[in-house]
């Protein structure tokens, strides 16, 4: 094989040999190319697609992260108004002993205080109890402020005001104050 190549160059002139030569040289370059470095770069295109989708799925477990981060401090912040399922009858009650501090710490004379019921929606509930009691107007104005301002949900329904007596700075106050209880 080899006595053939060689008496096949010696055949050709010279500018001939270079061009064989130089053909060759070619050819040989291309096949390392075909062999060698296309199955390289291939991998390494294929490496640097997967470090892409990496990154990208890395950014949205950040984001999820983020969020749920996020989420749970929003959650602390409202847990005051997330409250429990308890039984309706533990739930009225404590509404009515919540009142009634309320009642105390504003110094106002609870005349009577009861429950008047319990609407039941999708995700919540609502307590409503009807109070009546008497005051000082800057008592009771600092009472309905109590209720309003309360990290319970508490509002005041409706509201009747009276003076006890003509002339008196006392009044007479009955009002219907619900409680909103998110399930």
């Amino acid at each position: 094989m080899i006595k053939i190549l060689l008496s096949f160059l010696s055949h050709l002139s010279r500018r001939e040999r270079l061009m064989f030569y130089c053909a060759l040289t070619v050819f040989l370059l291309v096949l390392l190319e075909r062999l060698m470095l296309n199955p390289i770069m291939s991998e390494m295109r294929l490496l640097d697609e997967k470090i892409c989708n990496e990154k990208v799925s890395i950014k949205e477990a950040l984001h999820i992260i983020s969020q749920k981060d996020r989420l749970g401090k929003e959650t602390r912040l409202y847990a005051t108004y997330l409250e429990r399922a308890s039984s309706d009858e533990e739930e009225t009650l404590s509404f009515l002993k919540y009142v009634e501090n309320l009642t105390a710490k504003s110094s106002v004379s609870l005349t009577g205080i009861k429950a008047s019921g319990i609407k039941e929606e999708t995700l919540s509930k609502k307590y409503f109890i009807r109070l009546s009691c008497e005051a000082q107007m800057e008592q009771i104005i600092d009472f309905l402020y109590d209720i309003e301002s309360s990290n319970r949900l508490l509002r005041i329904e409706k509201w009747h005001m009276t003076p006890k007596a003509e002339g008196s700075s006392i009044i007479n106050c009955t009002m219907d104050i619900s409680k909103f209880v998110i399930l």
